[in-house]
């Protein structure tokens, strides 16, 4: 072992916490360190491998590329050592530090409510759970598990189907009052419609009419990246918008808003999955949550 006198995974801990938190302070306090000996155990990490990892300010840390491909390799390394810790200290109840990722709208409605439920059958697992509208790295270990809706792109990442929501046009009855209710697709060419902002996302709307589909252009003075913004501003009377029923649903019960054009309704979906890196060594605490959040979401 060449006289190796230091703790490789301890360091990489330490790395991995200062360049999630950004900051030493910030690091020192999840570690219950002092931020003096974080500063210490990073500049000992570069010194040994001989390159920056970090550029400090007085603000925030930011990576160098080598940084960003030492952080992915110590996230990897981190989360095997967890995993075979786990197998080997404890074979019936699934334990440890569980990432989790989901879009702020659909977490705030439908995830974050089931985590009392789940942390309660599972008291060994801690819950991590980061709401971002943003696509994490799941392949490259920057979570667990991704909740992910919608079009899934292309990867070696294992998809399981927790849930599937309907998409419903919606608007509130003081906008209706003000502006007329439209009684057929064309008449939203008259009106403001929100739409959402993604890449993926085009400004058309699709109906059936006789048994015939089609799609109809729509425009609008507002886009958001998410449903639950779209029908707060739709319940505010500033438009009429296009969302998964999932995400307006208390709003309709409420009476904050009206679905429009059902009888052209197509009856499209979007479909829920849970992303996660798949296999054998699948660790157990990613397989229990996913199967809750298939038990729970599914019902």
């Amino acid at each position: 072992m060449s006289g190796i006198a230091v703790n490789r995974a301890g360091e990489l801990a330490v790395f991995e916490a200062a360049a999630r938190t950004g900051g030493f302070s910030a690091a020192a306090r999840e570690l219950n360190l002092t931020p003096s000996a974080v500063s210490r155990t990073v500049a000992r990490t570069e010194a040994r491998l001989g390159v920056r990892l970090m550029i400090r300010t007085t603000r925030r840390l930011t990576l160098t590329a080598e940084g960003e491909a030492y952080l992915q390799a110590a996230r990897r390394i981190l989360t095997d050592l967890d995993d075979a810790e786990q197998a080997i200290a404890d074979q019936g109840a699934p334990r440890g530090r569980l990432r989790v990722s989901v879009s702020q709208s659909h977490g705030r409605l439908h995830v974050v409510p089931l985590l009392g439920d789940f942390t309660a059958r599972y008291p060994h697992i801690l819950v991590d759970i980061n709401l971002t509208d943003a696509v994490v790295d799941i392949a490259a270990g920057q979570a667990d598990v991704g909740v992910r809706s919608g079009p899934l792109d292309d990867s070696g990442l294992t998809a399981r189907k927790i849930g599937e929501t309907r998409r419903v046009i919606v608007a509130s009855p003081d906008y209706l009052a003000r502006r007329g209710t439209p009684g057929v697709p064309e008449d939203l060419h008259g009106h403001n419609c929100l739409n959402f902002n993604f890449r993926r996302a085009e400004p058309v709307w699709p109906f059936v009419r006789d048994g015939q589909e089609f799609r109809l252009t729509v425009q609008g003075g507002i886009e958001a990246n998410n449903g639950e913004t779209l029908g707060q501003l739709a319940a505010d009377g500033v438009g009429i918008t296009r969302v998964g029923a999932f995400s307006v649903a208390d709003a309709i019960a409420a009476g904050r808003l009206v679905p429009l054009l059902e009888d052209f309704n197509p009856g499209d979906v979007e479909n829920t999955h849970a992303v996660f890196v798949g296999g054998a060594n699948t660790p157990a605490r990613v397989r229990v949550f996913v199967d809750f959040l298939a038990e729970r979401l599914r019902a």
